[in-house]
């Protein structure tokens, strides 16, 4: 027998299934959320994860489990997250390697940085921080650039492998200065840190907590890679105020499975930017080098696809194997 529905009876159908939505939208989360890092711990991305757990409990109640799964340049962790319930319960600390870099790549990727997740909102934001070691006649961005002009392909920098933002700073220097300086990979930042402490390369762009060194005159901080000068470091210059146009700055932003219900995503981005606004938290970023950001899932989308399109036009003729 067929059966045949009525209007009035479809109507009530909608209203139902409309209801249960709402319903599990207004009693989201009933249980514990799950954040994926796509890095080990101890890392800065993991350190973001770590102040949110704490935050979103004391503002709003919310418990949040950190699960990290690191592996394959944060591709392990990410495709995982892609691959998640779409339901609020599964959210990932997204980052410029696995998010930006490696989309910009042409290797094939296991999830699709746009199409496969709703981006919720940029949590934090850290500028690079250019230094040398001290026995290098370096002071300035005027300074390296003389120099490498003077000593073309005898200038080295270090990084923390090939493809990582510490790799692909110093590509885009070299693209804005129209340099012609060597990059030396290395297994991670703590053995690139190392080389440039030693002697054996010339420059690094790291991480806030090299700064750290240049004030024990360690290495010699040259300047930051932002947009303008670091509100943590504002002593040193941007590179930007030499070289206009150059940025370069590690994010990290909180992403849900694609097709996520709008209304958990809206629910999520108002309890994640209201946590990250207060003064303790913008303190606990400034003890790791970033700063609060909170925006938009709009203007989230958005930075992530002007990051991919930055980083095409950086790795475009570049010749590397991924690490």
């Amino acid at each position: 027998m067929v059966m045949k529905y009525t209007p009035w009876a479809i109507g009530i159908a909608w209203a139902l299934l409309a209801s249960a939505a709402n319903a599990q939208a207004q009693s989201f989360p009933n249980r514990p959320i799950r954040v994926i890092v796509p890095f080990p711990p101890g890392g800065g991305t993991d350190a973001t994860a770590r102040i949110l757990t704490q935050a979103l409990a004391e503002s709003a109640g919310w418990q949040l489990v950190v699960e990290n799964r690191p592996g394959a340049t944060g591709r392990i962790g990410t495709e995982f997250a892609a691959r998640a319930p779409a339901d609020g319960y599964t959210l990932l600390l997204g980052t410029a390697g696995p998010n930006a870099i490696l989309p910009s790549t042409r290797v094939k990727l296991p999830y699709d940085a746009v199409k496969d997740f709703a981006p919720i909102s940029l949590i934090d934001s850290a500028d690079y921080a250019l230094v040398a070691h001290p026995s290098a006649p370096i002071r300035t961005v005027r300074d390296l650039i003389t120099l490498a002009q003077s000593r073309p392909g005898q200038i080295t920098f270090a990084s923390a492998g090939n493809l990582s933002v510490a790799h692909l700073a110093g590509e885009f220097f070299k693209q804005f200065a129209k340099l012609d300086i060597v990059h030396i990979p290395y297994k991670g930042g703590g053995p690139a840190v190392v080389a440039t402490l030693s002697g054996e390369t010339t420059l690094y762009f790291g991480g806030p907590s090299v700064v750290h060194q240049s004030k024990a005159g360690k290495l010699r901080a040259i300047a930051t890679t932002g947009a303008k000068r670091s509100k943590i470091f504002p002593e040193l210059p941007a590179i930007a105020e030499t070289l206009p146009g150059y940025e370069i700055s590690q994010w990290v932003g909180v992403l849900a499975p694609a097709n996520t219900p709008k209304d958990i995503v809206t629910n999520v981005h108002t309890t994640f930017v209201k946590a990250i606004s207060t003064a303790k938290v913008t303190q606990q970023f400034a003890a790791v080098g970033s700063q609060p950001v909170g925006n938009t899932p709009d203007e989230f989308a958005a930075h992530i696809k002007a990051e991919i399109a930055k980083w095409q036009k950086v790795v475009g003729g570049l010749k590397v194997q991924i690490d």
